[in-house]
């Protein structure tokens, strides 16, 4: 445990004067408000938190893959004696587990995992990646809500695909991980057995994989299914980053916009807007009653300065997304209205300077307005 926190306090440090990149937060190097969690928050009130689930479920699936080629060196046999048809086909491909015998797969960090260098696509069969001429509909762009509406309470995040290691891992738990992957995310129906759900996510026609012909229920028998049990380790790959090049373009940028340089998510920011226009109307209310009624003496008028206040503080939260009051406590939203502290000490620091410059403004639009209100004489109508 002190290891990894002396190993976060350093990934810190590298961040001292920067933001995390993508990589980092994927890696789970970055602390909140911009850790791995908020980022599936942010996904997830789009209604785009599945790309996420496969980027990581295909992350779980090739580390299954390395700890069955770690297995495999344990036992003393080499790759080529234990899968001879992978290792051709590796060796021909380049693809990602190359070599096995001569580097531990299984050391290989997060850092490296996180983007390895894209293989050539692999499709299951010979032309069953070409666009069916019956294929319903699907999402144009990774972030489309086709079909889907984001909702406030949606269902809790789902941890990866994970086989228990109860004894070694053989070819048949590389099957059903990626069988499991195919039905839930890629399957037209984009259903996995036994749920309702739909969670099939948009790929490029060139990506697309319509039929998964191996099973999982008996191990692989013509010649050509153990063809095609070759390509498992590193089948979805090119899917994986093609994701992580959606997200790294079209998302992350947006949730550092959202996280780095506000603390508010839209639900609460909406609620302040009200809050802010209805505390607005109660003020501007009371203080042209102060004035046509002449209420003397005249310095009462400054006590509207408190719903003034309420109300620049709320409207300006909302048009910056930043309550500077949470802000000063370090907290930030990671729901509505539920926050969490922030420790990304750059964050930090960028949120602390964007709360000065709204409570600048907030105590400037509070002063003008109640002295406007106080200079105008009264008359009484």
């Amino acid at each position: 445990m002190d290891d990894e926190q002396r190993r976060q306090d350093d990934w810190a440090k590298d961040r001292k004067n920067r933001l995390p990149t993508f990589t980092e937060v994927l890696s789970r190097r970055t602390r909140p408000p911009v850790d791995l969690f908020m980022f599936y928050l942010f996904l997830q009130r789009e209604g785009a938190e599945d790309i996420l689930d496969f980027w990581l479920d295909v992350q779980q699936h090739e580390n299954l893959c390395r700890a069955y080629f770690k297995d495999v060196r344990k036992s003393g046999r080499t790759i080529r004696e234990d899968w001879p048809e992978y290792w051709d086909y590796a060796r021909r491909r380049g693809e990602m587990f190359p070599d096995q015998d001569k580097h531990n797969l299984a050391a290989l960090g997060d850092e490296k995992a996180a983007r390895s260098p894209s293989p050539r696509l692999t499709s299951v069969s010979p032309g069953q990646t070409a666009v069916g001429t019956t294929e319903p509909p699907r999402s144009t762009t990774p972030f489309s809500l086709s079909g889907r509406t984001p909702t406030l309470f949606k269902r809790a995040s789902r941890a990866p695909t994970v086989i228990p290691r109860s004894q070694a891992i053989n070819r048949q738990d590389l099957i059903a991980s990626a069988e499991r992957i195919y039905y839930r995310y890629l399957s037209p129906a984009g259903t996995a057995p036994g749920s309702n759900e739909s969670h099939e996510i948009y790929l490029p026609p060139a990506l697309r994989i319509h039929s998964f012909p191996l099973s999982s229920t008996h191990e692989p028998r013509s010649q050509t299914e153990i063809s095609l049990m070759a390509q498992i380790p590193d089948m979805f790959h090119a899917q994986k980053e093609y994701c992580y090049r959606a997200m790294e373009q079209d998302a992350f940028p947006r949730f550092l916009r959202a996280k780095a340089f506000g603390n508010l998510t839209p639900v609460s920011a909406l609620v302040r807007l009200i809050a802010g226009l209805v505390i607005l109307w109660i003020g501007l209310a009371a203080g042209f009653s102060l004035i046509f009624l002449d209420v003397q003496p005249k310095s009462k008028r400054f006590f509207l300065f408190i719903p003034y206040t309420l109300a620049c503080l709320f409207l300006i939260s909302h048009q910056y997304e930043l309550d500077p009051i949470l802000v000063f406590l370090g907290q930030s939203e990671s729901t509505p209205f539920r926050t969490l502290h922030i420790r990304e000490s750059y964050v930090k620091k960028l949120l602390i300077g964007r709360a000065i410059w709204v409570s600048v403004l907030v105590a400037a639009c509070t002063v003008a307005l109640t002295m406007i209100f106080w200079a105008v004489p009264g008359h009484r109508l």
